[in-house]
């Protein structure tokens, strides 16, 4: 691969110019450069960013998915688009893979395909890819992701990821602003949001089953100290292990939003704004990713499938079309001090190992 960008160079120039979903332009144009210059047929949209790169015809299909989009947040002070989800890793583990998969044409017979996805923080690009109707005849999907430390160490690897249930809430508080001398006039919008965490800490569920619920984001008030606000929005981040405990929590906030409205006469609404469903996860897909696993680090390196009350939109392709056999790899490599920090680091040497469990695993399937 002499003539191609090295894997690190890939991810340097992807790290440095991060884009949030929707306004991955840059970004498009970037890979789009990169396969131009290889074999594959490139598909761009009218109608958004993202693209689709096509190798070789007939069955099986066998499509990658790689995310795009960095998330907008404060770093050092200063919001910022900033790739600490480790989508830049992603592009680039899958852009080598690619390029070694076209060195190799002459060992697989069938499609490849891969989707480099725009929007998958804001939970709405995968649907968007489906319903253009990219896995339309795909038979096998693959996709990947860095972990935290606290799940696997640098150079271990798991064949599979269980997600998750994720719903995002959005709220609001509809009072009316009082002077700073007569709280009595209204109800403190604040003072509200600050009841709101207290009754989402006493909501309790099955413990067996991973679940979480907080407040994201509250906004109230302006700069003016001597108002007391009426008014407020807010976000709710909630995570369940399945879908069940899922509803049940959802249910619950809602119960507790609207005993917190007729508790202080003030308006306190919650609706849904995105959701995602917990994985379902193909046992075929899988093992040609345990295989892969194997064949590139060993048995050592080789972990059981990974439980997170993480999501992801991934497996809405899962969702959408059941048919579909897919599975994610787990990535080992230090990440820290989580996925979404500001200042995210992992091990970045990890990556060519990633790549070529990519590699192996789609040669075992193109060749069936």
């Amino acid at each position: 691969m002499a003539n191609y960008p090295s894997i690190q160079q890939i991810y340097t120039h992807l790290h440095a110019h991060p884009e949030t979903s929707w306004h991955e332009e840059k970004t498009t144009k970037y890979i789009e450069t990169l396969l131009a210059e290889t074999s594959f047929n490139i598909h761009r949209f009218d109608d958004c960013t993202g693209l689709v790169a096509e190798l070789g015809h007939g069955k099986p299909c066998v499509a990658i998915r790689a995310d795009m989009d960095a998330l907008w947040q404060e770093v050092d002070g200063e919001f910022t688009a900033n790739h600490s989800c480790g989508h830049d890793a992603h592009m680039s583990i899958v852009l080598h893979a690619l390029f070694a998969l076209e060195e190799r044409k002459a060992d697989w017979k069938g499609t490849l395909r891969v989707i480099f996805q725009p929007a998958e923080e804001t939970i709405e690009g995968a649907i968007a890819m489906v319903e253009k109707g990219v896995v339309d005849d795909v038979d096998y999907l693959f996709g990947l992701h860095l972990r935290p430390i606290q799940e696997l160490r640098s150079g271990e690897f798991a064949p599979a990821i269980q997600h998750g249930a994720v719903r995002f809430l959005e709220g609001r508080i509809e009072g009316e602003d009082a002077h700073g001398a007569r709280p009595h006039l209204n109800k403190n919008a604040i003072e509200l949001g600050a009841e709101l965490v207290q009754l989402l800490n006493n909501i309790h569920v099955d413990p067996m089953v991973p679940h979480s619920a907080k407040v994201t984001s509250f906004h109230s008030g302006g700069k003016s100290t001597n108002i007391i606000p009426g008014r407020a929005t807010f976000s709710i981040d909630v995570r369940a292990e399945d879908n069940e405990i899922m509803d049940e929590l959802t249910d619950k906030i809602k119960s507790a939003c609207h005993a917190l409205s007729n508790l202080h006469g003030t308006g306190v609404q919650v609706d849904e704004k995105a959701q995602v469903p917990a994985a379902v996860i193909s046992e075929e897909a899988a093992g040609y990713l345990e295989q892969g696993i194997l064949k590139v680090r060993g048995e050592d390196a080789l972990k059981r499938a990974i439980q997170t009350t993480g999501g992801d939109d991934f497996h809405f392709y899962t969702i959408r079309k059941p048919e579909l056999k897919a599975s994610m790899l787990a990535v080992g490599c230090d990440l820290k001090p989580g996925l979404h920090h500001p200042h995210m680091t992992f091990d970045q040497s990890v990556m060519a190992d990633a790549s070529r469990v990519l590699v192996e695993t789609l040669l075992d399937v193109l060749k069936e």
